[in-house]
C-alpha cells in the first residue's frame, strides 16, 4: 500500500547535528508534497519550540507536540487534542524531583502557543540552564510570554498541565526514571530521550495514555488514513511507540545501538548523512508500494 503520510521526529532525524534541515531533506519533503504525501512533525519539544519549524515548512497537518501529549495546528493554533496531566499527579513528580536533586519544567497552556514555567535551576543543572537558553533563542521575541520564573511550582500547580520535564545528564537522568517508575508506578508515563555523545538527557513525565504513537494514530484517523499508509522515522527511545505503530517504521543510523540490535524496524543513514532523505527515497518516491528492505541501508 502506498505511503500518504510521512511522521518525522524532529532533533536527531529530521535536524542535523547543528539543529538544522539538510537541504537534501528539504528536497525529498518537497517532492513528496507535490505527489500528494502529507507530512507531520511528531516530536518531544513542546508546541511553541517545535512550530516555528512547521510554518517555516508550511505544514497543513497538525504537530503532534509533547511526546503526543498535544496534537494542535500551527497555524490557527487550534487544539486537535491534548492529553493533559492530572495536577495531582504533577505535583507529585514535581516533589519528588525535588526530593531526588533534580529541578523540575512544567509545560502548560494548551489552548496558546504554550508556556514553559519553572521556579528554580541549581547552580550545578548546567543541561537544564542551557535547555531554557535554547528555548528562549527558538521561540525569539516570545521569550518573555513563553517562558516564565515562578516563586514556587507547588503553589502554581493548581490546575493540569501538559507534563513535567526534567534535564541532565545521562547517567542522572537515567537515574531519575528509576525512582520515577519505582515511587509513581503507572500513575504517569516515563519517556526519556538520550544524547550520549552530548552527555545530555531529556527526562519527560506524562499521561500515561499520552505516546507519540497514540498522537499519530489520531491524526491518521484525522486524515482518514490507515497505518499501512503510514512512514514513521525516529531516531530515540521515545519514538519506539510510534515506529511500532505505523506501516512503515523506520530508525536512523545515529540511533542507540540497542535500537538497532532488536531488529524491529527497517534502517537508514544518519541525521548528518540524510537518513529522512534516504527513506522517503525508498519507502514514498520509489513507488513501492511493498515496502521492500533495501539491502544496502537496512544491513547497517
Amino acid at each position: 500500500m502506498a505511503i500518504r503520510l510521512i511522521a518525522l521526529d524532529l532533533d536527531g532525524t529530521l535536524l542535523d547535528s547543528r539543529g538544522r534541515v539538510p537541504e537534501r531533506n528539504r528536497a525529498a519533503i518537497d517532492e513528496a508534497r507535490a505527489r500528494g504525501v502529507r507530512l507531520a512533525l511528531v516530536t518531544g519539544r513542546r508546541f511553541r519550540d517545535a512550530r516555528p519549524l512547521a510554518l517555516e515548512l508550511g505544514l497543513d497537518v497538525p504537530v503532534i507536540a509533547h511526546n503526543g501529549a498535544l496534537t494542535k495546528h500551527a497555524h490557527s493554533l487550534e487544539t486537535v487534542a491534548a492529553v493533559l496531566m492530572p495536577v495531582e499527579a504533577a505535583r507529585a513528580v514535581v516533589r519528588v524531583g525535588r526530593e531526588h536533586g533534580a529541578d523540575a519544567l512544567v509545560s502548560d497552556d494548551h489552548v496558546g502557543a504554550g508556556l514553559l514555567v519553572y521556579d528554580h535551576v541549581s547552580p550545578d543543572n548546567r543541561a537544564l540552564a542551557k535547555y531554557i537558553d535554547w528555548s528562549r533563542r527558538v521561540v525569539g521575541e516570545d521569550a518573555a510570554a513563553a517562558i516564565r520564573q515562578v516563586e514556587s511550582l507547588d503553589e502554581y500547580l493548581d490546575h493540569d498541565p501538559l507534563h513535567v520535564a526534567f534535564s541532565g545528564g545521562c547517567a542522572s537522568m537515567e537515574r531519575l526514571s528509576d525512582v520515577m517508575r519505582e515511587e509513581l508506578g503507572g500513575g504517569v508515563r516515563l519517556l526519556l530521550t538520550l544524547y550520549p555523545k552530548m552527555d545530555f538527557a531529556l527526562l519527560d513525565v506524562l499521561h500515561p495514555e499520552a505516546s507519540k504513537g497514540a498522537g499519530l494514530a489520531a491524526v491518521a484517523a484525522e486524515q482518514g488514513l490507515t497505518r499501512e499508509e503510514v512512514l514513521a522515522v525516529g531516531d530515540n527511545f521515545n519514538d519506539l511507540e510510534m515506529l511500532e505503530w505505523a506501516g512503515t517504521g523506520v530508525l536512523m543510523g545515529n540511533a542507540d545501538s540497542s535500537l538497532h540490535a532488536a531488529g524491529r524496524f527497517h534502517a537508514t543513514s544518519t541525521n548528518d548523512e540524510g537518513g529522512v532523505a534516504d527513506a522517503i527515497e525508498r519507502y514514498v518516491l520509489r513507488d513501492d508500494e511493498c515496502g521492500v528492505m533495501n539491502d544496502e541501508y537496512d544491513a547497517a
